[in-house]
């Protein structure tokens, strides 16, 4: 940071270069071409504005391995055409000539014909203007996971357009005020899942056009939603024709050489986060994604493999200091996420940054100044492989109500986190998500209100609402939902590969379940729309912790108390509880598992009010008696009760939902 210079004026300058570098229009008409490749002989630029001469457009070789060519205007016109395709030509130390694309080119396609990308010149002649401001900065972040390409029931690529004009609208209906778009960044292998990046600052064309991002981003802006990028500086493609790898003919151009240089699980390239060239072009490429898309911050995708140098492969994570302080710590890839972190919230302090980290590396949410690492959130990954452990290996009757409640509240002290009960991983082919988990085969044959409810389906529909209620109420301090799971998405998700014959049919949301009347994924819809409407009521991911005043393993009951509601869960699989005693003061129901539009069995009157007694109760003066009702002949309820204190007494008609 002191090397770029006082004051953070050499790092504004510094990560600027996203407006230097690759080939940019100048104001007179002319381009100005700018390449980091120091083992390159020679540097050419070649296209369908030479004719493909391969040495007709010479670079000039400048200190540290930067190369520069400036093309002047011909009649106050670009020479460059928008729409072209160029490459540039690497004169390698062999003296082969290796056709490149620009690490910063803005656009690649891929005709389909053809297996590699093509570098397409973008500048059109009007682009798209944001006519929304971005939202201010969210205390509750409601985050809907998503994917452009699978948001569709059709089995095909969905473009930017579909996403803007029929899945927004249904993210704001849902309650959800932030969208974190995973597969942004132009990836060559469309089943990688947006992880093998090959162009860093490439909106991906199979979506449709960078414009069409930008106008989708803005749409979401009128709508007071939040929109974050899943980017990938963990690691990038192998690719060489279309991606970073051997971009200068050698192989530690962005990348460490040798053995250091490779993720042997991922098989992917690894960058030198120690080279100073390597840091602008990272730096650049966050700027870029907040300045010309604007975009309100970051998911980190892989910090767990940057933060190690062992990355993560065979290793476990106690919460022994051990673990995170020592040589097997890479203090480079830390001081570049402190780095990023500081030039975001300098530059940008509205913007948001997420770290997915599995290891729970200490201070990793606290502020640079503090030698943290900058992060405003952090992952609870934690979370969905509890619950699926749980249904997987254990009987109802023997889930354990303390080891819930202590991995749904066990965070590092002082760093926010984000809860959430399954996400794309669970969802994805070799895996379940929690619904498949609990209804399986059924779900083909018995989601349907013309057939009886079954056990199974009964059982499922009502954990999982019970499921992801207690880890929005008690996890964190922001949700995060991946598309289509809030109402049961059946089967999986699987691109077209040749493995399935590439096929579409596992590439797709099915939104049409939920609007379909005869159909039960309605219910669920309904109460995670109400369960985040609630949420925006009362704030309680922007509250303190919760206070558990009850994890009673006999009984199956998990009661606690956050932002003046109280939580009470039954997980008993077939007992019911008439009086039974629990803290609060007065109440009415606000949310419950148990109604009929969710799915349950309506034995609960919401038109009651309750009184409590001065009974101490779970070290709480006050208490009163209820009813917890199983949900069905065998299975769990669950109901969410609003409390309000005796000396701040509230009309019963504020506190309907």
């Amino acid at each position: 940071k002191n090397l770029l210079g006082e004051e953070d004026s050499g790092l504004d300058k510094f990560t600027k270069s996203y407006k230097t570098f690759g080939v940019n229009q100048l104001a007179d008409g002319g381009i100005y071409c700018k390449e980091w490749a120091p083992g390159a002989e020679a540097v050419f630029l070649a296209g369908d504005f030479n004719g493909w001469n391969p040495f007709s457009h010479p670079y000039k070789k400048l200190e540290y391995g930067k190369w520069e060519l400036l093309i002047p205007p011909e009649d106050g016109q670009s020479p460059v055409p928008h729409g072209s395709k160029l490459k540039v030509v690497i004169r390698a130390q062999n003296g082969a000539l290796l056709y490149r694309i620009s690490p910063w080119a803005r656009y690649v396609v891929r005709d389909e014909d053809k297996v590699n990308y093509d570098w397409v010149h973008w500048n059109p002649p009007q682009s798209y203007i944001h006519k929304n401001p971005s939202p201010k900065r969210l205390k509750s972040l409601r985050i809907y996971e998503s994917h452009v390409g699978i948001a569709s029931p059709e089995g095909k690529v969905a473009s930017y357009k579909n996403f803007t004009y029929n899945v927004l609208p249904r993210i704001k209906d849902l309650g959800y005020n932030c969208v974190q778009l995973m597969a942004i960044m132009e990836h060559a292998y469309y089943a990688s899942f947006g992880y093998q990046v090959t162009s860093f600052f490439a909106a991906s064309s199979r979506y449709g056009t960078p414009d069409d991002l930008k106008e989708m981003i803005d749409v979401a802006h009128s709508m007071g939603i939040t929109v974050l990028l899943d980017v990938v500086h963990s690691h990038a493609s192998k690719n060489s024709e279309d991606g970073l790898n051997q971009f200068d003919g050698t192989d530690s151009c962005f990348f460490h050489s040798g053995y250091r240089g490779t993720h042997q699980l991922w098989d992917s390239r690894l960058f030198d986060y120690a080279n100073w060239e390597v840091l602008r072009f990272l730096l650049s490429n966050l700027r870029m994604w907040i300045e010309d898309y604007r975009f309100d911050g970051f998911r980190f995708d892989g910090v767990t493999s940057m933060l190690y140098h062992h990355h993560g492969i065979g290793t476990g994570f106690s919460g022994d200091y051990n673990e995170y302080f020592g040589l097997h710590v890479d203090e480079d890839a830390l001081c570049y996420l402190m780095l990023a972190n500081h030039m975001i919230n300098t530059l940008h302090p509205e913007c948001i940054t997420i770290a997915e980290d599995v290891s729970g590396m200490p201070a990793l949410c606290r502020p640079v100044a503090e030698g943290g690492g900058g992060f405003d959130y952090r992952l609870a990954m934690a979370i969905p492989d509890k619950w699926i452990q749980i249904i997987k290996e254990l009987k109802d009757e023997d889930w354990n109500m303390g080891n819930i409640v202590h991995t749904l509240t066990n965070r590092r002290y002082e760093e926010k986190y984000i809860a959430y009960a399954e996400s794309h991983d669970q969802a994805l082919v070799g895996d379940k998500t929690l619904a498949f988990h609990l209804m399986d085969a059924e779900m083909y044959t018995n989601m349907s209100v013309l057939m009886p409810l079954t056990p199974v389906i009964d059982r499922g529909i009502q954990l999982h609402k019970m499921i992801r209620l207690i880890t929005h109420a008690l996890g964190g301090e922001s949700y995060l939902n991946f598309m289509g799971n809030e109402f049961g998405h059946p089967e999986w998700l699987d691109f077209p590969r040749i493995g399935n014959n590439e096929s579409y049919h596992y590439a797709r949301r099915q939104f049409n379940l939920t609007e379909d009347d005869l159909l039960r994924y309605k219910f669920l819809n309904a109460f995670d729309r109400d369960m985040n409407k609630l949420e925006e009521r009362f704030g309680w991911l922007a509250s303190p912790q919760a206070y558990v005043s009850e994890k009673h393993e006999a009984n199956k009951v998990i009661a606690f108390e956050r932002a003046g509601l109280i939580f009470i869960f039954n997980f008993h699989p077939y007992q019911s509880y008439v009086d039974y005693r629990v803290v609060a003061f007065k109440y009415k129901i606000l949310l419950d598992s148990d109604a009929g539009e969710y799915g349950g069995h309506q034995r609960l009157d919401h038109n009651t009010e309750y009184f409590s007694e001065e009974f101490p109760h779970n070290y709480r003066p006050n208490s009163i008696m209820i009813f917890i009702p199983k949900t069905f002949m065998w299975v769990k309820g669950v109901f969410l009760h609003a409390w309000v204190h005796c000396y701040t007494l509230t009309p019963a008609n504020k506190l309907h939902l």
